[in-house]
């Protein structure tokens, strides 16, 4: 018998740690340095600076560990290398030469690992979906920095943001989905409303149709995008809703998936809004999106692929759960002001100590069971 040749380890293995550190460090270090309490980093500078790290640098971060699988460790420790670089060069010397040729091996790393597992490969159509859009977001974190340089990193940024939010859609009610169906099962009951393919090709449509005409600045367009957006916020609450949520009151690990996608819901109703109507505040459209949604959806899917894959029970470790209430106290903090015109610091502040929180807990966990690994016989 030939011996069975090792399994290659998992890129979230280094990638998970590397993101969760990020948020927990970096993000806030901008919103402290935005309000001069801490040194001003050149990265950090503006608004925009800030929301590149979120995008480009926490997001993508869990995306390439999410999406990588096994690796070969060289490879992962070369592309987390690439990642790792750019964050340091964009933060000291944003538009370097540096940031751009960090970003762009990066991005072309990730895209010649990820695409071709769903580019052609994947039968549905909607699975293919998910090719072109990491394809979209590794060219835009490959550019970026040059936007930054000639003043147009807004629009890059938009963009970036839409797509994730495709991502977050897609991907997220994948894993929901079989997850409620095998819980309605050991409950000894049946789960119609799974997938939902007819709703979920619906809603990808939309989003890919918004994300396409976002960028032109033309206002029937800009009308039509925020209609797109309202009416895929809407399917996604219907989605949602026939997942049936109120009958996962024990299983924590899954009440917090459902809690980012409500935020995902949410989300893409006030960046609709925002979209037909320009005078709601930007803050409010955007950061229910990029704080509630993504950071909900990340934290949970980093905890839930963690903990399943060294102890085979999403809830083996049910003190982490909780804390991803601070993430949604974090969004509250950064919409419910900019919709009443309060004024921001103070609320800053507090969405920034729960958001630091919140992935610090996370680090922690990944940290505690680093080296976990269930066995066969594990009983």
């Amino acid at each position: 018998m030939h011996p069975r040749k090792p399994r290659l380890p998992f890129a979230n293995a280094c990638f998970f740690p590397a993101a969760a550190l990020y948020a927990a460090l970096l993000l806030p270090w901008s919103v402290l340095s935005l309000l001069g309490l801490v040194p001003l980093l050149p990265g950090l500078a503006t608004p925009a600076g800030h929301a590149h790290e979120m995008l480009f640098g926490f997001a993508l971060a869990v995306i390439a560990g999410y999406l990588l699988g096994p690796q070969p460790l060289r490879l992962t420790l070369a592309l987390l290398g690439c990642w790792s670089l750019a964050r340091v060069s964009f933060l000291l010397w944003p538009g370097s030469w540096l940031t751009l040729a960090s970003a762009v091996l990066f991005a072309a790393g990730l895209a010649w690992k990820v695409l071709p597992r769903f580019l052609g490969a994947a039968k549905k159509w909607r699975n293919q979906t998910v090719a072109p859009v990491v394809g979209g977001l590794s060219l835009l974190s490959a550019s970026a920095g040059i936007a930054f340089s000639r003043g147009f990193a807004w629009p890059l940024l938009s963009e970036g943001l839409l797509l994730i939010a495709v991502l977050l859609f897609f991907m997220g009610g994948r894993i929901i989905a079989p997850a409620i169906a095998g819980h309605a099962q050991s409950q000894g009951r049946a789960q119609a409303a799974r997938v939902q393919p007819r709703l979920e090709g619906t809603v990808l449509v939309l989003l890919l149709l918004a994300a396409l005409l976002k960028p032109l600045p033309w206002p029937p367009l800009e009308r039509l995008t925020g209609a797109l957006l309202v009416a895929a916020s809407v399917l996604t609450a219907i989605r949602l809703l026939r997942w049936r949520p109120w009958r996962c009151g024990t299983r924590a690990d899954l009440l917090v998936l459902l809690l980012g996608y409500a935020w995902l819901a949410i989300g893409l109703l006030l960046l609709g809004l925002g979209t037909l109507l320009p005078a709601l505040p930007q803050t409010a459209t955007l950061h229910a999106l990029s704080v509630g949604a993504l950071g909900s959806l990340t934290f949970g899917v980093m905890a839930r692929t963690w903990l399943t894959q060294r102890w085979r029970d999403a809830n083996a470790r049910p003190w982490i759960h909780p804390p991803v209430l601070l993430i949604s106290l974090a969004a509250l903090a950064r919409v419910v002001p900019a919709l009443l015109g309060l004024a921001q610091p103070g609320w800053l502040l507090f969405a920034a100590a729960c958001w630091s929180l919140a992935f610090a807990a996370l680090l922690v966990l990944l940290w505690q069971n680093r080296g976990a690994r269930h066995r066969p016989d594990d009983r």
